[in-house]
């Protein structure tokens, strides 16, 4: 993603952190948002984040309780399966916790206009955690270039001096690191990455990337693979939207001067600080987040996940169908609804509406 140009700051404000399931047709959930339209039938296909996985599935049952003739299949692939999928028109939206690069940007959308680009519509905040499972480790604080260290494969033990120095405290086993990480192209991927680009660069030097870059530890696919290796292995840890995060441990993590406990409040306040991209489509809402943040509290581990979808479908019938369930997402009915089935970020008022503005754009 091309973050060389930026706009003014966003004014975002939001609470909650976020979930992690699949969802399909016609999985229950909790209704949220009047979203009926009258005669509105068909079926919606969308692709992607695991991420977003509980959030789809409340997203879709409300949508359909309120359109009983409408159906809405969401396939938790992850982000880059999401977003190829939507490009070659297998998706009729994708969910990405990446948005759309400059090169995916130049593609022909397949179920999109002649023309048409595309919009990426952020509907969900996540905070990212450092998860582990170390027995007797209940408490664990650790610096960018730490994280780095381990995760690129250079601290390998859970006694090095790199860790031990900042947890003196800490029952900490002479016994090797089991780093887990994405086998998947992932959004989660490319936001830790970023973040470890941006505040540990001399450690950190391969680019940031939706692919984990080095040949180290354990892979696996998705939010709920790469904490089921973690959970059921020894002495391992990952990076993981906070949601997913349970039964876990999960690290302070070091921001200027201060060691922070990972918080929606804190990962919202970053977002809010961050620009948009420039030099995208007008309505297309990439954010381009300020990893370098160091104001008290804030968590710049953080991800923006997206809804992707044409500017302007081939389809009228299907672009009737995404704008209407667009609108529905972004409702606050089905913010709060997702809040409180997924943990989810609620969007603020003043980015709901910017999101709203832009999906009334498709057509």
């Amino acid at each position: 993603m091309n973050h060389k140009r930026y706009s003014a700051p966003l004014a975002i404000l939001a609470l909650g952190a976020i979930a992690l399931t699949g969802c399909a047709a016609n999985e229950s959930g909790t209704p949220a948002g009047d979203s009926t339209t009258a005669g509105l039938s068909g079926t919606l296909n969308g692709i992607g984040s695991s991420a977003q996985g509980t959030a789809q599935t409340v997203w879709a049952a409300g949508f359909q309780t309120a359109n009983p003739d409408v159906t809405v299949n969401y396939d938790p692939q992850g982000s880059g399966a999401g977003r190829t999928s939507f490009i070659s028109g297998a998706a009729d939206f994708a969910g990405s916790d990446a948005a759309l690069s400059d090169e995916e940007l130049a593609k022909t959308f397949a179920g999109c206009a002649a023309d048409s680009g595309a919009l990426d519509l952020p509907v969900y905040i996540s905070p990212i955690a450092i998860a582990y499972n170390v027995d007797g480790v209940d408490e664990l604080k650790l610096d960018a270039p730490t994280i780095a260290g381990i995760f690129k494969g250079t601290i390998t033990t859970w006694n090095d001096p790199a860790i031990t120095a900042q947890n003196p405290d800490a029952a900490l086993p002479d016994a090797r690191i089991t780093v887990v990480h994405r086998s998947d192209d992932s959004g989660t991927t490319q936001n830790f990455t970023e973040y470890l680009s941006a505040t540990a660069p001399a450690v950190w030097d391969a680019a940031p990337s939706q692919t984990y870059p080095y040949k180290v530890g354990d892979a696996a696919k998705g939010t709920s693979g790469v904490a089921d290796a973690t959970r059921n292995g020894s002495n391992s840890i990952t990076y993981i939207d906070e949601s997913g995060a349970s039964g876990l441990s999960i690290a302070q993590v070091k921001v200027g001067d201060e060691y922070v406990t990972l918080s929606p409040e804190g990962a919202a306040a970053v977002v809010a600080a961050s620009p948009l991209v420039e030099g995208r489509e007008a309505n297309d809402l990439a954010v381009a987040i300020d990893r370098t943040n160091t104001e008290k509290g804030a968590w710049p581990l953080v991800l923006v996940s997206y809804l992707i979808t044409c500017a302007d479908y081939e389809d009228a019938a299907k672009a009737e169908l995404v704008k209407a369930y667009a609108g529905h997402i972004v409702s606050d009915e089905s913010q709060a609804a997702a809040a409180k089935e997924a943990g989810s970020a609620p969007l603020a008022a003043d980015l709901a509406n910017t999101v709203r503005t832009a999906i009334d754009s498709i057509k």
